[in-house]
């Protein structure tokens, strides 16, 4: 049966992704006293999240970047290559330095963070159910740089060459944790977190895992920085 036409005065509904549910009641709360704006749907974790997608195909996702079962980079993957028409915002703690760009690759329309506040991420909302990307003013020029490979490969930070699972690695190698805890985390198995720092060192062009731990604790303290 194909499938029925949307209304197009019909509200925009919207599926929030977020492992908090405080924070899911308050984006809802939020959302949900805009006339044109209903959150529909909330799911837990990446799982639910990809078969509420399936089942229902919200007009909007709001996802972040933490989940306990799987990355949020991977859930804009799978989500994009399901339902590509499917629009995803990531609301996320983590600064957007580090992530902005990766979610447009992977499939997202947008990154705000959390601590931007409800009136941007409505602005954000609606920029992106218009067919517009949205990221803030400051990264929007940092991804044009990207993109047009204004900067030299010297001021690249490390982690630009890594792809998004390696990244996560690098990040929690910078964290502190072993291979073991990464792959608990991940949901990897130790031998393939083994294979991404090995394919690390040979990006990063590092001899040893001392020079690794320490370039990813360098580099997790600078993001710190203010």
């Amino acid at each position: 049966m194909a499938p029925s036409k949307k209304n197009p005065n019909a509200r925009k509904r919207i599926l929030i992704v977020d492992d908090h549910p405080m924070m899911r009641q308050g984006l809802a709360q939020l959302i949900n006293g805009e006339p044109e704006l209903v959150v529909s749907w909330e799911a837990g974790n990446a799982s639910q999240a990809l078969e509420m997608v399936l089942t229902h195909s919200p007009d909007l996702v709001l996802a972040d970047i933490s989940l306990p079962d799987k990355n949020g980079l991977e859930l804009i993957k799978d989500i994009h290559a399901v339902r590509p028409t499917t629009a995803i915002l990531v609301v996320s703690m983590h600064d957007e330095g580090l992530y902005a760009d990766r979610v447009l690759r992977a499939g997202g329309r947008g990154y705000i963070m959390k601590q931007e506040g409800g009136k941007q991420l409505l602005v954000a909302i609606r920029q992106i159910l218009n067919g517009q990307v949205y990221v803030s003013g400051k990264m929007s020029v940092k991804i044009l740089e990207i993109f047009s490979k204004r900067r030299s490969d010297s001021d690249d930070s490390p982690a630009a060459h890594l792809s998004d699972r390696e990244f996560e690695v690098f990040r929690l190698i910078g964290e502190g944790k072993g291979s073991r805890e990464i792959a608990e985390k991940l949901h990897l198995s130790v031998k393939t977190v083994e294979v991404h720092r090995a394919n690390i060192k040979k990006k990063l062009k590092l001899k040893s895992a001392t020079e690794l731990i320490r370039q990813a604790v360098q580099w997790t303290d600078a993001q710190g920085a203010p």
